[in-house]
């Protein structure tokens, strides 16, 4: 367990020294240049489109920044050939990939929570608010999906280097998002092998649309039940459990080769 938290920790100076800070720095800096700007327009006021458009932004740069930090950790200790030392320390592949997703979450998930409170001083500022216990399970959940696509992509980087990996989690994660809430009205009219493929999709890619509370927090509505959302969690858990260890049997076999990942 030491060593999974150590290299997570390594993940966050990772972080510091190519300067990732500062592209977090720029995803902030757009987030608030935007909600600012909505005063230009008058919408300021309204403080339901402040909520609305500010939680979007809050979920569009934590999914940039979580695919962007995950994918590229395993391709580039192997591009560096510091994998080499790593695994002779000795650390096993399993810690490694266990390690990595770990910092890649904690990296992301604190990146999230500064721009929920951002989000939220913003729109205290404008005479709103948010419900405290809503807030809670909002940023839990959000947590929850996180875990989901950091997962996904370190399983994709075992076999593909970081810009096949993060193109592709970008693109299932999407997909899932917009896709899968739609699949049963298709299925309806749907038959034989696109029925089934439709099936064999609903069952296989993440649902992302059961960690969304977005609409609560914008409406003021009241807490979700805690068994539901105590569910969603336990799911997210499997689905980044069962991601991890598809990536973790591409990667256990894996032989690593000087300069090979580009």
């Amino acid at each position: 367990m030491i060593r999974i938290l150590t290299l997570a920790w390594l993940v966050w100076l990772e972080m510091l020294r190519r300067k990732d800070v500062y592209v977090l720095l720029i995803l902030l800096a757009a987030f608030l240049v935007t909600l600012m700007a909505l005063n230009l327009f008058g919408l300021g006021q309204a403080v339901s489109y402040l909520k609305e458009i500010g939680l979007l932004l809050a979920w569009v740069c934590s999914w940039i920044l979580a695919v962007s930090v995950s994918a590229r950790q395993l391709p580039q200790e192997e591009r560096q050939g510091t994998i080499f030392p790593l695994l002779a320390k000795p650390v096993s592949r399993a810690e490694v990939l266990l390690g990595k997703w770990l910092g890649a979450w904690v990296v992301t998930g604190a990146a999230t929570l500064v721009f929920y409170v951002l989000l939220a001083l913003m729109v205290a500022l404008r005479g709103g608010g948010f419900g405290g216990v809503v807030l809670a399970q909002a940023w839990l959940l959000h947590l929850g999906l996180l875990a989901i696509i950091t997962a996904l992509g370190i399983a994709f980087s075992t076999r593909l280097h970081a810009d096949a990996a993060s193109a592709l989690t970008y693109v299932v994660t999407l997909a899932a998002w917009l896709v899968m809430p739609r699949v049963p009205d298709l299925v309806l009219t749907a038959r034989g092998v696109v029925q089934t493929g439709l099936m064999v999709i609903y069952y296989a890619l993440p649902h992302l649309e059961l960690f969304d509370l977005r609409r609560r927090l914008v409406y003021g509505w009241s807490p979700a039940p805690g068994a539901a959302v105590l569910l969603t969690l336990v799911y997210g858990l499997l689905m980044t459990a069962v991601f991890l260890t598809l990536g973790w049997l591409a990667y256990r076999n894996k032989r690593f080769t000087r300069g090979a990942m580009l």
